[in-house]
């Protein structure tokens, strides 16, 4: 993630939660909700660019432990001020960052929006190297709904999109925030990955896989 991705959410810690408030988006966060927990019952998992710890709180109700890391000390500040179970620890680390093993299994929410899509074969051959062989990886992230969203006010020539965003304190920020759909997902792992699963629901996508033995 660039520099100015990592000011931005910087800057939007105190604000970040306020997506989850929305009333449109209820049902859609406690299907997404459920899905995560029934994935890593049971689990060692290292969840990457957690933020607030939002989704966190749920990975932890079922899940044996969780390591939740975030480039940004702010959001996890806020996460660790949450007060959740102790089989949770926040960590402030670079989402490609080795912590030392290899853990069962990968969660990434909202963070693949944010990768451009020329680098994202990069994003995957990093995160493959956190997990076990045949662990498993679940990402989560947005889908486009007009209204609800923030526009989109930019593409670039390779097809990357992006948002134009004002915080509270008056800053006004590009982002970059990329939409795939199911086809678009499946395609960009099917060389790695088996038992391959996409949840969609109005607002959020879930795109779950383990990998193929060698594929480390």
């Amino acid at each position: 993630m660039n520099k100015d991705m990592i000011l931005y959410y910087q800057e939007r810690a105190k604000e970040y939660e306020r997506i989850y408030t929305k009333p449109e988006r209820q049902e859609d966060i406690k299907l997404a909700a459920e899905t995560l927990k029934h994935y890593f019952a049971g689990k060692e998992v290292l969840e990457i660019a957690c933020g607030t710890g939002f989704w966190t709180q749920f990975i932890a109700e079922t899940a044996k432990s969780v390591f939740a890391t975030d480039i940004n000390d702010t959001v996890i500040d806020i996460a660790r001020a949450k007060g959740l179970p102790k089989n949770v620890q926040f960590h402030v680390a670079d989402m490609y960052k080795n912590h030392g093993k290899q853990f069962e299994e990968l969660f990434g929410g909202f963070i693949f929006s944010h990768i451009l899509k020329q680098d994202r074969k990069i994003f995957f051959e990093k995160i493959r190297g956190l997990i076990s062989e045949k662990g498993q990886i679940v990402l989560m992230d947005n889908r486009y709904v007009e209204g609800s969203n923030h526009p989109i006010t930019e593409t670039d020539e390779i097809g990357n999109t992006f948002q134009t965003r004002s915080l509270d304190d008056g800053s006004v920020h590009k982002v970059l925030k990329n939409f795939p759909e199911e086809d678009e997902l499946r395609s960009l792992v099917k060389s790695f990955a088996d038992d391959v699963r996409y949840v969609g629901s109005e607002f959020f996508w879930i795109l779950a896989f383990r990998l193929k033995p060698g594929n480390l």
